[in-house]
């Protein structure tokens, strides 16, 4: 009786913490699963051509599949039907330069490995049944050698590895099959012949089936980094003189960093420019576009992001910088600060319309008008009895933008010849798009009958205001007005 009573309270006892440890895991799991549908929604949100892709390889593998489930296609091709399959799942890439790429590299790489192999074949069967195997080994060792050390060329790497290694692959598998296997031509044109075929079938989805193409992705990048310099620097203008002037900390400046991603932006470039130059002709890019220009404007991109980091790390420092050597040099800085802002968002716009970029020069000439304004004060005697640690922050941050100003220089330098290389448009900086709609309003206005337009003359009455900088300008008196 005492044993059974110990059994039921046993029992009782791990029912309640059964139940609990069911509740707690499927609560986990029942997490675990919206977390991963969340995660699987924010990748399609991302970017949506993720989803194309994805369908497009589904279907082309399906269709090359038809070779091997259909009788009559199994009955040409046979088992060597599964290269075309293994084809499309190596070859198949995000976007039409790499999947071009690839596709020729192993084209190519297919072809010449396999009249080679065949060439192997047929020499080592001249030395006899004990010669042969001796000779195809060697042939095997020489190749694979001589391959994996052109690997190691950055240029060949850059853009024949994959080539290559499928040539090492398939030189071996054709030797040594072709060694046990005396239809060794007819087995080399089936695996060339079903390759070509899942290829091809990857070139034409990729190319006319919602085309990703390389050479765009990277052009966007490169004008979203200028665009991405140009918005620090406006930032850190507004804010630091402020921090400065107040004597506030920023707690929060996430929006100022922005161009962390120009820091690493070198391997997407250089892959992005890698799969550009097997992209044929499409839309504003023509065949053989510049695209190592791109290169160099993302280098001095990156060379600037490097100084707009250490300007950043000023942000919050703890040294503040004293307010009257502040505003020694505050109007030359500020005015770096924005000029350069406005340079490299024109330059941005310039590369992201295909545009020759005309404003842009006289934001630069205006940065180094106040460059050379600043080294003037730099070298002035206006520091001679000031405090060196009081000194030095400010000091710091006006070499910095002097530095920003100078990269600001080299890639309006690079936009321009990338512009004369790439034949970009060339716009009329005279008409700007305020001015156009005036001429259209004005042009509505007519009179039909004598074609006189309408003018209205505004004369307004304005006062003199003196500024803080002792700097007068006009002020007008709103409501005073006559028309004619």
């Amino acid at each position: 009786m005492e044993t059974e009573s110990v059994n039921q309270e046993k029992k009782s006892s791990l029912s309640p913490r059964l139940w609990e440890w069911l509740k707690t895991f499927s609560e986990s799991l029942m997490a675990k699963v919206l977390e991963f549908g969340r995660k699987i929604k924010k990748t399609g949100q991302d970017d949506p051509r993720r989803v194309i892709h994805s369908l497009k390889v589904g279907f082309a593998l399906t269709l090359v599949s038809l070779f091997y489930y259909f009788q009559p296609l199994y009955e040409s091709f046979g088992v060597s039907a599964m290269w075309a399959v293994m084809t499309v799942v190596v070859v198949f890439e995000f976007s039409v330069g790499a999947t071009l790429g690839k596709g020729l590299n192993r084209g190519l790489a297919t072809l010449l490995a396999g009249a080679l192999g065949v060439g192997a074949h047929h020499l080592a069967s001249l030395s006899g049944n004990t010669g042969e195997p001796i000779l195809l080994g060697l042939f095997v060792f020489l190749q694979a050698t001589t391959s994996t050390f052109i690997r190691f060329f950055p240029k060949i790497k850059a853009r024949y590895d994959y080539g290559l290694l499928i040539f090492i692959l398939t030189f071996s598998l054709i030797s040594v099959s072709g060694f046990r296997d005396d239809e060794i031509l007819k087995l080399a044109q089936k695996r060339l012949s079903t390759i070509i075929l899942g290829a091809s079938a990857c070139m034409v989805i990729t190319i006319f089936v919602c085309p990703v193409w390389a050479g765009e992705d990277l052009h966007n990048l490169i004008a979203n980094n200028l665009e991405k310099l140009g918005n620090f620097l406006e930032a850190f203008e507004a804010e630091y003189f402020k921090a400065s002037k107040d004597g506030d900390s920023i707690d929060n400046n996430s929006f100022l960093e922005g161009y962390r991603s120009v820091l690493n932006s070198k391997a997407s470039e250089e892959s992005l420019a890698n799969f550009a130059r097997w992209e044929p002709g499409h839309g504003r890019f023509q065949f053989r576009h510049p695209w190592k220009q791109y290169l160099k404007i993302g280098t001095l991109s990156r060379q600037c992001a490097y100084r707009i980091e250490a300007l950043n790390g000023h942000l919050n420092a703890d040294a503040q910088v004293s307010p009257e050597i502040l505003s020694i040099i505050q109007e030359a800085c500020r005015k770096m600060c924005l000029e350069s802002s406005k340079a490299l968002k024109e330059l941005a716009l310039a590369v992201k319309t295909m545009t020759k970029p005309s404003v842009a020069d006289t934001h630069i000439a205006n940065s180094k008008a106040a460059t050379k304004n600043l080294k003037s004060l730099l070298q002035s005697s206006l520091w001679e009895e000031a405090d060196l640690l009081a000194v030095i922050p400010a000091a710091t941050v006006a070499s910095l933008l002097i530095d920003v100003v100078d990269c600001a220089e080299n890639i309006a330098d690079s936009v321009n010849e990338l512009a004369s290389v790439a034949n970009f448009k060339s716009v009329d900086s005279t008409v700007s798009p305020e001015k156009s709609k005036l001429q259209q309003s004005d042009t509505a206005d007519l009179d039909p009958k004598t074609d006189s337009p309408h003018v209205v003359i505004t004369v307004c009455e304005s006062t003199l205001a003196l500024t803080e900088n002792g700097i007068v300008h006009p002020v007008s008196l709103p409501g005073q007005h006559n028309q004619v």
